[in-house]
């Protein structure tokens, strides 16, 4: 039986395991790179942790030689070594990160076959589409290509599902063009549903306590558009690369910029991008990729389009429906329910309108969910639910079948006071507490809270056009 051998590992060397996974032939790995080493072991691959470059590690016999390691002088150094170890062998040699001509040359000159994955994706994209540079995966292949170190992809704050799918999904692309990526978000992930998501499928992102700007050469935003609004990089940070679904609130920077409003999920756009490039999802990816699109489009009931339906048509033959049915059923925190008990015993009801001060919490996912489970009471289409946390009021609007827009019912209501915005179906809203902290011995801070936040909210109800104003600027976890 032939023996295939792999020298070093990078995101295209795990491709190339995962698509020669089920051919004829034993696989044995070389790396040095013990993260890589781990996961090459998870999936069942014979892996030796040593210098892929040293022939000593070597098996006694190889067919074919896979050489994938990033970096392009030792993809020469270990190609050498293979031909002087197996002259007959077939020698397959990713080129690596930007290599020089010399370094290419010398590759070619000892390998029967180079890859360079971003021509080859490039040659797919535009024989695929018939685009020219200016079409959107081209540039955004140009975009990475330019990159001189790795690309950091962050998510927003307290991420959703959607935030969390994009994050990794982009990353995966860039990986596999040959530049390293690492997803992350900041705040926590709160909400049962997400850490089971995370959870279940082992998703792996860095917290921004873990990462040190310094060690990346570019920024990428997903699910959000503007560095420092509800994220933990510095407010005005370079960017290049934004993917989001949300209209912008102001001017958005970067080399590569793509914003669809029309799309229910960022998540699309992501799916879009794997698919174009012809990178299956995995089963992991995909399933997180497409639980972001259900719930950012409510199972396809809220703001979705044809893409929308197109990606998970798409997604679905890679996803795992059974670890989506855990994740959609995880168990219900004592938060929750607290919250949901005071957002239904102090509702403040006024037609088909719902207000509901919940007062002191620790989590603000609680107020969305809450938000979303008053829109059942009979005859309601209008729910507004707010409490505070760390010298912060946050807000959660919803609506179904109502004439206005709550994302600009929000944002007269409270962003003259803070900042708000949202969708025509949901929106999020977050005040300082400020001098509403200093209250009267006669007052207390839930009542101050909800005689100043809801005194807004209906004033701004009363004035509301009675027309839906469409889509306005997104507000980070709504």
């Amino acid at each position: 039986m032939a023996r295939r051998l792999l020298l070093g590992c990078s995101a295209v060397g795990n491709t190339l395991v995962e698509r020669t996974r089920e051919e004829r032939g034993e696989l044995v790995a070389i790396t040095d790179d013990t993260g890589w080493a781990s996961t090459l072991r998870d999936r069942n691959v014979a892996t030796v942790e040593a210098d892929p470059t040293d022939p000593s590690s070597y098996p006694d016999r190889a067919a074919v030689v896979l050489v994938a390691s990033d970096d392009p002088a030792r993809n020469v150094a270990a190609a050498e070594a293979a031909r002087g170890r197996y002259p007959d062998a077939m020698i397959v040699a990713h080129v690596g990160a930007n290599p020089t001509a010399d370094q290419q040359s010398a590759l070619e000159a000892v390998a029967d076959r180079v890859v360079d994955p971003v021509e080859a994706l490039v040659a797919r994209v535009s024989e695929a589409t018939g685009a020219d540079g200016d079409e959107l995966p081209v540039r955004l292949l140009a975009t990475l290509r330019e990159l001189s170190g790795p690309l950091l992809v962050v998510a927003h704050d307290n991420p959703d599902p959607d935030a969390i799918a994009s994050a990794i999904g982009l990353a995966r692309v860039a990986d596999v063009v040959g530049v390293p990526a690492d997803p992350c978000y900041g705040g926590e992930i709160a909400h049962q549903e997400n850490r089971a998501l995370v959870n279940l499928l082992d998703l792996s992102l860095s917290t921004f306590g873990e990462i040190d700007l310094d060690d990346y050469d570019g920024i990428a935003l997903v699910d959000h558009s503007r560095a420092g609004i509800n994220d933990s990089l510095p407010e005005e940070h370079p960017v290049d690369i934004v993917v989001d679904h949300h209209p912008p609130r102001g001017p958005v920077a970067g080399e590569f910029v793509d914003i669809r409003p029309d799309a229910g999920a960022t998540s699309t756009l992501i799916e879009e991008y794997l698919s174009r490039f012809g990178v299956e999802p995995g089963r992991e990816l995909a399933t997180a990729l497409l639980y972001g699109i259900r719930i950012d489009t409510k199972d396809f009931t809220r703001s979705t389009s044809i893409p929308d339906f197109e990606a998970a048509a798409s997604l679905s033959p890679f996803a795992d429906e059974s670890t989506l049915e855990r994740v959609e059923s995880p168990s219900v925190s004592q938060e929750t329910l607290r919250v949901l008990a005071n957002a239904i015993e102090g509702r403040d009801v006024r037609g088909s309108t719902v207000a509901s001060c919940v007062g002191e919490i620790s989590d603000r996912d609680t107020l969305a969910q809450a938000a979303e489970r008053l829109l059942d009471l009979d005859g309601v289409t209008v729910t507004f639910v707010y409490g505070y946390m760390d010298g912060v009021i946050y807000a959660s609007a919803r609506s179904r079948g109502a004439d206005l827009d709550v994302g600009e019912l929000l944002r007269d209501a409270l962003d003259p006071v803070g900042s708000a915005g949202g969708h025509a179906t949901m929106a999020g809203a977050q005040v300082p507490l400020g001098i509403l902290e200093e209250v009267s011995e006669s007052e207390s801070l839930p009542e101050v809270v909800e005689t100043f936040v809801s005194g807004r909210f209906f004033e701004a109800l009363d004035d509301a056009p009675t027309q839906p104003a469409g889509s306005l600027p997104e507000f980070p976890n709504d």
